[in-house]
This record gives C-alpha cells, sequence and structure tokens, in this order.
C-alpha cells in the first residue's frame, strides 16, 4: 500500500506540474486520476467512464480521467485523505461519511426527509444543494456533484424486517457516519460500521446480523447469497458524490475547470438513467435467486423515527429539514 501511495503521489506531483504550467501547449495531456471502491458493473462506475469520455470531448484530447475501481487505492476514507494532500484528483464517496468534513451532510442520513425521488432531486439541484457541495471546501475538498444511489433498505441474514421491532438485538451495518448510527438505533437495531471491503466476510462470520443499503449495491456486491431477506422500508436517500482534490483543482485553468463541470453533469444524467435501470434489473436478479423481497407498511418506520426528528428542532439541521419539508 505504501509503495502504491508514494507512486500515485509522484504520478500527481507530475500532473501538478502539468497542469500548472504557462507553456502548456495542445499536444500535452493533463490526466486525471480518479479512484472509488464500486464495481466496475456499477452504474456509477459507468458514469465516471461516460466523465471520461465528454471530457476527451470538451478538452479535443487535451484531458484524460484514468479510474482505478474496486478499492484499489485503498478505502473512501484513505481516497479523501489523498485528494486532501494533492494526490489523486478524484473520488466517489457516499454523502453520509462526508458530515466528518461538512457536518449539514448529516441531512442525508435522516430517515424520510424526501417524499419521493421527484423532491429528492428537486432539493439537490436547489441552491440548498450546491451549499452542501461547496461546504466540503474547507477540508481541500471541492464538491462536483451528486449521482443517483437511490434509498438505503435493510437486509438480513436471518429474518425478515417487517417492522422496526423486527431489528431488536440485530447488529445493522451502517455507513461510518454518526448521524446513521443514530438512525438505526432509533429503529431499534444496533449500528456497526463496517467498511465496505469487509462487509461480505461480516455477513458470512456473524460479525454482523445485516445491513442496509440500495437494490444494486445489494446485488453486485453478491451480499444476498448470504443476506437473504431484504426489506424495502427505504429509510434514507443518500447520494454519491464526486469530490475533486482542491489543489488539484486550483492547479486547472479556468477553461479546464469549466470542461470538467460540463462533463461531470453530463455524467450526472447519465448514471439517472442508468440507476433506474440497474434497480430495476438488480430487484428482479435477487428475486430469480431466491432472496425474499418484502415490502414493509414505511408508515410503521416513520412513527418509530418522529422522536428522532423531533430531536433536532432548533438546531442548524431542524432549520433544513424545515426548508426540504418546504420545497
Amino acid at each position: 500500500m505504501m509503495r502504491l501511495l508514494k507512486l500515485v503521489m509522484s504520478t500527481s506531483a507530475l500532473l501538478l506540474l502539468s497542469a500548472c504550467s504557462q507553456n502548456e501547449t495542445k499536444s500535452e495531456v493533463t490526466v486525471l486520476r480518479l479512484g472509488h471502491s464500486l464495481d466496475t458493473q456499477h452504474s456509477v462506475h459507468k458514469a465516471m467512464e461516460y466523465l471520461g469520455e465528454r471530457l476527451d470531448y470538451y478538452s479535443e484530447g487535451t484531458m484524460r480521467v484514468v479510474i482505478y475501481p474496486s478499492s484499489q487505492l485503498g478505502t473512501e476514507r484513505e481516497m479523501v485523505e489523498l485528494l486532501q494532500i494533492g494526490s489523486l484528483a478524484m473520488t466517489k464517496v457516499s454523502a453520509s461519511p462526508l458530515e466528518g468534513f461538512a457536518p449539514d451532510m448529516k441531512i442525508f442520513s435522516i430517515p424520510y426527509i424526501f417524499r419521493d425521488n421527484e423532491h429528492f432531486w428537486r432539493v439537490l439541484n436547489s441552491d440548498l444543494g450546491k451549499n452542501l457541495l461547496s461546504g466540503v471546501e474547507n477540508y481541500r475538498l471541492k464538491g462536483l456533484g451528486y449521482y443517483d444511489a437511490g434509498s438505503r433498505s435493510f437486509y438480513t441474514n436471518d429474518r425478515p424486517i417487517e417492522r422496526p421491532s423486527d431489528l431488536n438485538g440485530l447488529k445493522i451495518r451502517v455507513l461510518n457516519s454518526p448521524t446513521a448510527v443514530a438512525t438505526v438505533r432509533a429503529l431499534g437495531g444496533a449500528a456497526t460500521p463496517v467498511s465496505w471491503g469487509e462487509l461480505y466476510t461480516a455477513l458470512q462470520q456473524g460479525v454482523v446480523d445485516g445491513a442496509e443499503n440500495n437494490p444494486p449495491s445489494y446485488y453486485l456486491s453478491r451480499h444476498y447469497e448470504i443476506a437473504r431477506y431484504y426489506s424495502l422500508d427505504e429509510h434514507t436517500s443518500v447520494p454519491d458524490v464526486m469530490l475533486a482534490s482542491l489543489p488539484v483543482w486550483e492547479s486547472l485553468t479556468e477553461q479546464q475547470q469549466v470542461w470538467v463541470t460540463q462533463a461531470m453533469e453530463d455524467s450526472v444524467q447519465y448514471q439517472r438513467e442508468l440507476w433506474k435501470t440497474s434497480t430495476e434489473e438488480s430487484l428482479a436478479k435477487v428475486k430469480a435467486e431466491g432472496v425474499s423481497v418484502i415490502y414493509p407498511d414505511k408508515a410503521l418506520f416513520l412513527d418509530a423515527v418522529k422522536p428522532f426528528h423531533q430531536s433536532f428542532e432548533n438546531t442548524p439541521i431542524g432549520e433544513l429539514i424545515t426548508q426540504i419539508e418546504a420545497m
């Protein structure tokens, strides 16, 4: 890992020198290295490939994206740290762990604050959503945009989740986010942060009794091989966030920044279409594999988290909830 880290740092240093060069010619190519933790069949990975294609188009071949999928460069947190020191250009993270960098990002880990998918995207595309993205800049990060990650639902090894009380006594893997932990506790489960790359083994060995995620991630990770009950309670809608290294971003010319922004906008729209198809296909495939897919009464879960919602009254997060509900 250290050897790989040194390699990434060395190549990134060369990138910074190239991007900052005042004598840059059209024949020079600025390479942006992008690492993430997802499978190459995931819609977000495909959208990243499309991002590279669009950037190549807008820049007329003078900019290129090289992608390192499947945690080749480390965990999400490790890749964020590489961004902060300028040794990696871009990465994708779930919005929930970003609350450690931008506290308002915890809004996405609070259950049942979005009425539907249309409401969700109206919020993300609003000034509120843009302000949430810009909140990471104090931590040497640049928010480029949101990818659709659908809604998170519970999947378990030994018993279905049909009502909140079914979570009692179960160890549920959650994202490394205090608010995500609090959400699962509010619903009665024992929240247990585990890294994504270690989750399959954790389920297999009984370190956790279940987890929560969207249908494509549940299917592509093959977690359905162990956790055979999938309950579509859809408690949170946590987007994926594309981040850039602020040092690398500031090394680019204004024109290069415009090209990256345009390519990112195209990539977001492309991924949203892929996501819808991927979600439908993933549910069909896990059902075909014999998974029990449960459609619980969401009203039971919403009632269970009302005290949790009330705990944010007269706080900045409570104000955000009020703004979102009014949209």
